[in-house]
């Protein structure tokens, strides 16, 4: 089964949206974004989450001890890494966390996916170079790889369908693609979720 992550999650009408359709994963951004989000503001979004559905914490080159933290406070059960973070980085981070790791890569060339292919992390995280903006890259690019991932990058309601079908990823991840104005909007989370099970039971 395509999981899906809604991601950049940042007010209590988000954490009511997704609650209601139930992705596998959601993603908090502590990296500087107009998603961003405090420690306590994703506390608080927290305890409204439903029990099943995994918080993601987004960091960019963010000191191991301050994600420790996060962890021990159980403001979220996974993390993604968007930045120059290398091999060294999360080998330390998975002795200290014990949790799921997701590592984002800009695919721009041939190749590129498969240089991680022995990484530590749990996951990879296909995006475009300039990552959180909403725009996909070539596809083609992925080639042959083992490492389970998520694709991201200009996800939508118009081009999910195709991309689980040329991809076949382990989850999609979608952020701007179910926003309206800049903020989440229900209607388009409940849409591309739909869309996304549409396809599983279509490919069973």
């Amino acid at each position: 089964m395509v999981k899906v992550k809604i991601c950049g999650l940042s007010r209590p009408c988000d954490i009511e949206a997704v609650n209601e359709v139930k992705p596998e994963y959601i993603g908090f951004v502590f990296a500087e974004s107009r998603r961003k989000v405090t420690p306590q503001q994703a506390l608080e979004l927290r305890k409204m989450l439903e029990p099943d559905i995994i918080p993601v914490g987004v960091f960019v080159d963010e000191k191991a001890e301050n994600i420790v933290s996060l962890m021990q406070n159980g403001i979220i059960d996974a993390v993604q890494l968007h930045g120059s973070e290398n091999e060294k980085y999360i080998e330390k981070l998975k002795v200290l966390i014990k949790k799921p790791i997701i590592k984002a890569i800009a695919v721009q060339n041939e190749g590129d996916v498969q240089k991680w292919a022995a990484t530590s992390a749990d996951y990879l995280l296909l995006d475009n170079k300039g990552g959180g903006a909403g725009l996909s890259f070539n596809w083609n690019l992925i080639g042959k790889t083992d490492k389970p991932f998520f694709l991201a990058g200009g996800m939508n309601l118009e081009n999910i369908k195709k991309a689980i079908e040329e991809t076949n990823p382990f989850a999609v991840d979608v952020s701007s693609g179910v926003e309206t104005d800049g903020f989440k909007d229900p209607e388009k989370i409940k849409e591309f979720i739909k869309r996304v099970r549409e396809w599983e039971c279509k490919s069973v």
